[in-house]
């Protein structure tokens, strides 16, 4: 059977099947520690806001001791997961150019499948809440989120033959991910609400389960793996890493220069703009707007839409700007978008506040592109690697410090955070610019590339 290079329905399949767990997990924690506290079962109403009620009141005030016994408990088993994860990234991903690229996809589906599994069978036989630590481990051995995104993006880079197809490529991808991301959100609640935890769960497995078929059967891989293997465990380790070290170590001074800042670039606007937007739920649960779960969801299409119509302004951009005016575009988009929401104290300027940030997702696949151009072909897995690893602990971290200062702020001005966001804008500004007027001259460095990748051609001829 003749293999075929289209990795766009497993990234769809991977991503969509994520994104409905993730909320669906979240939810499943809160309501067992809800039924294991109160001895009553959770009920759920529709349509129903609890911004409104007396904090006075017992039940309010056992609302909040189990919605922060939860955040605690989901932050715990994040940090179980994404140590692992990020370990696994750089051996698979760093290591695509010699074991393939389809492990990195191929041991994260296996994960996800299990972690699924083990949910259903959880909510049908309520096992211990403490199972979910080694579940969570679990899933970070077999790379998780962290690993996917190095090996989605790697395969989609071996694809491309044109640096302009590498940003539309990696564009895509990245559409894929908003797409399904904000289709996940939009249809979990309806989904939980119509057949449960349980059967939710074992669908998502059953979708996971054709996943691994289509990567094992149909999926051909980019990269032809050599039959030399490390002779021992410390050899192996050696040029595990060593890709990643050489591609500082060894890289002219510019080349290093450049892929420094543009890392820089990457986690700090990342930092701010995931913590900026991760806030928007609550913010949106809060008084005045006081949305229930319908409102939120619209808000969540909205946002999706706006993704489909950020990319289809990058590909139309792209023509006219080079990749750092892009950047700088789509950050600007973001402050003023984020300085709007801070303001926002009705339902329709709430809305009206994605129209400014329709392009806050652009910088992301275009800072990715930007450093897939600057690397060797043999090092398109390093950097790929490093930007996975850096991207989820930027996540992390973003999440921590968003949630903390919103905690810290919302009795006297809710919107802070959002304002805090726009002015921390300045970092990634600033290193945008330290790259533009030192280092980035892109055809310069493209040149430099195809240099280097002569010489060492002529090297192992």
């Amino acid at each position: 059977m003749k293999k075929i290079l289209v990795v766009e329905p497993v990234i769809f399949i991977y991503t969509l099947a994520y994104s409905l767990s993730s909320p669906l997990a979240q939810q499943y924690l809160y309501r067992r520690l809800w039924e294991e506290s109160t001895n009553s079962t959770f009920t759920d109403g529709d349509n129903i806001s609890h911004c409104g009620v007396n904090q006075s009141d017992p039940i309010y005030l056992k609302q909040k001791e189990i919605q922060e016994n939860a955040s605690l408990l989901a932050m715990k088993m994040g940090l179980s997961g994404a140590v692992p994860s990020i370990l696994m990234a750089f051996v698979l991903v760093a290591n695509g150019e010699r074991c393939g690229r389809k492990i990195s996809l191929f041991l994260p589906l296996v994960g996800n499948l299990i972690y699924n599994i083990f949910y259903s069978i959880m909510s049908s036989y309520s096992l211990p809440l403490v199972l979910l630590y080694p579940l969570t481990f679990l899933d970070g051995l077999f790379g998780s989120m962290a690993t996917f995104l190095g090996g989605a993006f790697s395969y989609t880079v071996d694809l491309c033959k044109t640096q302009k197809q590498k940003m539309i490529r990696i564009a895509v991808v990245d559409l894929i991910f908003g797409l399904t991301s904000g289709l996940g959100g939009l249809t979990s609640g309806y989904i939980l609400k119509g057949i449960g935890f349980t059967w939710t769960f074992a669908a998502l497995s059953l979708l996971q389960v054709v996943n691994i078929l289509y990567v094992s059967c149909c999926l051909g891989d980019t990269i032809q793996v050599p039959e030399y293997h490390p002779q021992s465990l410390k050899e192996g380790l050696k040029e595990t890493f060593s890709g990643v070290y050489m591609l500082f170590k060894s890289s002219p001074c510019k080349k290093r220069i450049s892929i420094i800042l543009l890392l820089c670039t990457f986690m700090t606007y990342l930092f701010t703009m995931f913590g900026g937007t991760s806030l928007y739920t609550l913010y949106e649960l809060n008084s005045p707007l006081c949305w229930n779960a319908i409102y939120i969801g619209y808000g969540s299409a909205v946002s999706t839409l706006f993704s489909l119509t950020g990319f289809l302004g990058l590909v139309l951009i792209a023509r006219y700007l080079k990749d750092i005016y892009i950047v700088y575009s789509g950050i600007l988009s973001y402050v003023v978008g984020t300085v709007l929401a801070a303001f926002a104290t009705t339902t329709l300027l709430m809305f009206l506040v994605r129209v400014p940030s329709m392009l806050l997702f652009v910088p992301i696949p275009v800072l990715r592109s930007m450093l897939s151009k600057i690397v060797l072909p043999q090092e398109q897995g390093s950097i790929f690697a490093c930007i996975a690893c850096l991207e989820i602990l930027t996540g992390m971290s973003a999440i921590i410090v968003f949630n903390s200062l919103y905690a810290k702020t919302v009795a006297w001005f809710p919107g802070f955070s959002f304002l805090f966001s726009g002015v921390f804008c300045i970092v990634p500004l600033s290193f945008l610019s330290c790259l533009m007027f030192t280092s980035w001259r892109e055809e310069d460095l493209v040149q430099l590339v195809n240099e280097e990748d002569s010489l060492e051609e002529n090297a192992d001829s």
